[in-house]
């Protein structure tokens, strides 16, 4: 009986071939699925390397520019805070990931009240603080305090000013490694007192006096964010995210200490659940900078399982179906097997073109082997640079060896080095105090770095040199000589004399500054002490030299000033000393000898040389000087008080007309006690209420309406009586009263002004001066505020009217400022126009609303054309811009009719009201009093 076949059943040799095919093509997909596995673990690998050497980079980076600022504090000894803000602020542009620098000075107990007091210059009632949790209290009395003094910028870390971090364990352990290693050190991460919430850490650096007594430690606080940010987007990897970096603070991954993290794959990035499977990696690389460890874990973002596995997809796939073809040829009939043949062939192609993918993977792997042994090659390379040269010794430490490339670097034959030590070819090394310990270092077999000295190369040219040496050993420990590196640090040692130089000259002129200046007062009145002979202090003082800045600009004032200095010195003897003060200030200092005595012709000759006529482009000026004398010795004028005693003579010569000299007298300095005696009432004219205000109507030209009114401020002393401003405002704002007295007078006028508005008499504006101290101070906007919050008043009644010197010395952030004050609804005016910049470009960009002509233009309009042409353009300017015109000062009809003819919008002046006090303004607006209409002629005040 025959066995019924099934339907479909497969023959041994299909099944055999079946199962061969399976097999072989699961080994082949393990195979290749290992290799791609591989591949992508070496591209992980390499990525996190990369990454990892980028951040070390950066932090590096971030010590070496703490680095170079230390240097600044080695070079120049004592650091000004302008010279620190000098020297700071291009190293802040181009490194934006450094929050702030700082200097911490280390403070006595003792020394504690008089640094306060320095500090207050910046915050009024600033004290030494420390961080006690997030809140800043004032640091307890203690022997010694480690205080933040030099801060830059100081806009943003304000509140780090003044902080005491003695402390703070983690800043002072930092510097306590910095101290023993003598190389910058790394704090872990901090909270700052300007952003705690911050992951930053410092980099601390100390500061020696040049006796090694400790001064304190520079430090630069880096944001550890953008640090990374920074670095991995130059090394091109920031918006690579297949890779995700945590960098944390020690020398492990823990999540209290991750001061980093890059951006995650967002959900929308990540590939489906049902596609994923790719490649997943995990690696930790820790490393030390500073003396302080970091820990930066890599994680390698999801991927799809195709992304990471195609060939061995692919190979799976065609092995699958070819063995399935394989097998159907060979259950197939004979008449089927050029089609299986066919197919076996197009397959066959498949598998060339997947190992030809697999082959090209292989070769993209080589090449970015290549690559990365290219890259390791230049690092090695740049490292090999970093010195000059290369140099050995043998143990009796004469030069065996030095690198091909030192005569060309150094400017010294190879001969003359070889078999010869050191001070054998530089002989002087051994009569310093240095090159002598640098013999006994030698001697003592122990490393040295930094040597530095001075050399004649064979050229007969000065240089200096750099080198860093280790002694060397042989296996037994027996000493076989030294090896080390030599650098050329000529051109440093030139910018230091430069900077010396600089330090002590001024820059414009070239003459010497005030610290230079008090160093030869010194010695001249030493000199004059020893031998009897007077020593005259001459402070000079140029006339009109304000005229030319605003007449000609700046430029040309700088040409006056050094065509100035120049005739001084040409006019003077060599000995005698030639300084800038200040601004258009200068001083003499002249010694008297025996042959040589003082008269009152040598200041008379200096003034003629002055007064000569200058070409300042294509114009010639006149300019004179006004001089103050003071001599020593003589009476009434101690040593310390020459320069201050002369000051105050040329005043006195100023006061009697200028372009004279004076000599200093006893009976000069009432004057100056003058001054005394009104800083000192006006200290308490604020609290015993004092001050009054009054008001100057400001009128509309074309309604003849009182639209507003400007506060001015009256001083009625009891003793001195009423007190004029010209003769305290002046003081307030030198001494800082002006803060306090502008806010009261704010308040009051806004006050006073909500008072008339809610009486009836009309929604009036009130306008109020903004002194330079109050732009600047830090509480401004917020006090501004307060006054309308507390007064009631609304914003659009408030006029602050600022001069144009107020915002020029730095306009960007005076931008901000103007911007910020006009949100909160007030009116912004310039007052005095056209007498200070009067820059054109600005008045675009600042969000003013109205300009205020100056008076000194409008007193002569009806018989100047060019005071009349100035006022003209002013107008129509301003309206151009869309900005409203008050003209002060208006006293005569002719003004007035001239300025309603020129479209003036309101005028302030005599004419219609003097300044009245408040209550005699209260009459004049129930009178409702005001100008006639323009077409009435003559126009006149009326009721």
């Amino acid at each position: 009986m025959s066995r019924r076949r099934l339907p479909f059943s497969l023959t041994l040799a299909a099944g055999l071939t079946l199962a061969g095919g399976l097999a072989a093509t699961a080994v082949l997909t393990v195979a290749v699925s290992r290799l791609e596995y591989d591949n992508k673990a070496l591209a992980f690998e390499q990525g996190t390397g990369v990454r990892v050497a980028a951040l070390r980079q950066g932090m590096d980076d971030a010590v070496e520019v703490l680095n170079v600022t230390n240097q600044l504090f080695t070079t120049v000894q004592p650091v000004t805070r302008a010279q620190f803000h000098d020297f700071t602020t291009p190293l802040l542009q181009r490194n934006p990931y450094i929050r702030a620098f700082n200097f911490h000075r280390v403070v006595d107990a003792a020394d504690r009240a008089a640094f306060e007091a320095d500090l207050r210059q910046f915050q009024p009632d600033l004290v030494v603080r420390e961080m006690r949790g997030r809140a800043r209290v004032a640091a307890p009395a203690r022997e010694r305090y480690h205080v933040v003094d030099y801060l830059e910028p100081m806009q943003g870390n304000e509140a780090a000013l003044g902080l005491d971090v003695s402390q703070n364990h983690q800043v002072m352990d930092a510097l306590g490694r910095a101290q023993a290693s003598g190389r910058a050190a790394l704090t872990s991460l901090l909270q700052i007192a300007q952003a705690p919430g911050a992951p930053s850490f410092e980099v601390l650096m100390p500061v020696y006096a040049r006796g090694g007594r400790l001064l304190g430690d520079t430090a630069a606080v880096v944001s550890v964010p953008t640090l990374a940010n920074a670095t991995l987007a130059r090394a091109g990897l920031l918006d690579d995210h297949s890779i995700q970096l945590k960098f944390y603070a020690g020398g492990r991954a823990d999540p209290a200490h991750l001061a980093y993290a890059s951006r995650a794959v967002t959900s929308s990035e990540a590939p489906v659940p049902l596609m994923s499977g790719g490649y997943t990696g995990r690696a930790l690389n820790t490393f030390t900078v500073g003396g302080q460890s970091w820990t930066v874990e890599a994680i390698a973002a999801p991927s799809p399982w195709l992304a990471d596995h195609l060939g061995s997809t692919l190979l799976l796939t065609g092995g699958v179906l070819s063995t399935l073809l394989l097998c159907a040829f060979v259950q197939a009939a004979g008449e089927r097997a050029r089609k299986v043949q066919e197919l076996v062939r197009e397959r066959t192609a498949d598998l060339k073109l997947t190992n030809q993918r697999l082959i090209d993977d292989v070769l993209a792997r080589k090449r970015t082997e290549k690559a990365l042994q290219e890259s390791e090659q230049r690092f090695r390379q740049l490292v090999a640079m970093s010195s000059d040269w290369y140099w050995e010794q043998d143990e009796e430490f004469r030069f065996t060896h030095v690198t091909g490339d030192f005569t060309e670097k150094s400017g010294i034959a190879t001969e003359r080095v070889l078999g010869r030590r050191r001070w054998d070819y530089v002989p002087a090394l051994t009569d310093t105090e240095l090159g002598r310990d640098h013999v006994a270092t030698l001697e003592a077999h122990e490393p040295f770095r930094n040597l530095e000295y001075r050399v004649v190369d064979d050229n007969g040219e000065e240089r200096w040199f750099c080198i860093n040496g280790q002694p060397t050993f042989d296996e037994t420990g027996r000493f076989t000589g030294y090896r080390g590196t030599g650098s050329d640090i000529t051109a440093r040692k030139v910018t230091e004399q430069r900077v010396h130089h600089v330090a002590q000259h001024d820059v414009l002129t070239g003459l010497p500054n005030r610290s230079l200046l008090q160093d030869r007062l010194g010695q001249a009145v030493a000199y004059a002490t020893r031998s009897g002979h007077q020593v005259w202090v001459m402070l000079i003082d140029l006339d009109r030299f304000k005229y030319v800045n605003d007449s000609m600009g700046h430029k040309a004032g700088d040409v006056l000033l050094m065509t100035v200095a120049a005739r001084l010195r040409s006019s003077l003897r060599d000995t005698d000393t030639v300084a800038r003060l200040s601004g258009d200030e200068f001083v003499v200092i002249l010694s008297e000898h025996h042959d040589q005595p003082l008269t009152p012709d040598i200041v008379q000759r200096v003034m003629d040389s002055v007064a000569q006529p200058v070409m300042l482009g294509t114009k010639e000026f006149f300019v004179t000087c006004s001089i103050g004398v003071a001599a020593f010795p003589s009476d009434g004028t101690p040593s310390e008080n020459l320069i201050e005693h002369a000051d105050i003579a040329m005043y006195r010569a100023k006061k009697l007309g200028r372009n004279n000299f004076q000599f200093y007298t006893p009976a000069m300095n009432e004057e100056s006690l003058e001054r005394v005696r009104i800083e000192s009432a006006l200290r308490n004219a604020l609290e015993r209420n004092e001050f009054v205000l009054h008001y100057q109507p400001q009128v509309d030209l074309q309604t003849g309406r009182i639209v507003g009114m400007e506060a001015l401020i009256r001083w009625k002393h009891p003793e001195l009586g009423m007190v004029p401003p010209s003769r305290f405002i002046g003081i307030a704002e030198d001494t800082g009263l002006i803060v306090p007295i502008g806010a009261w007078v704010m308040r009051t006028a806004c006050a006073q002004n909500k008072a008339w508005h809610d009486a009836g008499l009309g929604k009036l504006r009130v306008a109020v001066n903004l002194s330079a101290r109050q732009f600047g101070a830090a509480d401004l906007l917020p006090g501004i505020e307060a006054v309308l919050g507390d007064t009631g008043l609304d914003p659009s009644c408030l006029e602050l009217e600022l001069t144009e010197s107020l915002f020029m010395s730095d306009v960007t952030p005076a931008v901000e400022l103007l911007h910020r004050m006009k949100s909160l609804g007030v009116n912004l005016s310039i007052d005095d126009f056209g007498t200070g910049y009067s820059s054109f470009s600005y008045l675009s960009r600042f969000p003013i609303d109205v300009l205020k002509i100056d008076r000194s233009f409008v007193n002569d309009i009806t018989h100047d054309a060019n005071d009349a042409a100035i006022v003209a353009s002013i107008i129509a300017l301003a309206h151009n811009l869309r900005l409203s015109v008050i003209a002060e000062g208006v006293e005569t009809a002719e003004q007035l009719d001239y300025l309603r003819h020129q479209g003036c919008d309101e005028m302030q002046g005599y004419y219609f009201s003097k300044p009245l006090p408040a209550h005699e303004f209260e009459q004049l607006l129930r009178q409702r009093r005001g100008l006639t209409a323009p077409e009435d002629e003559p126009q006149t005040a009326a009721a």
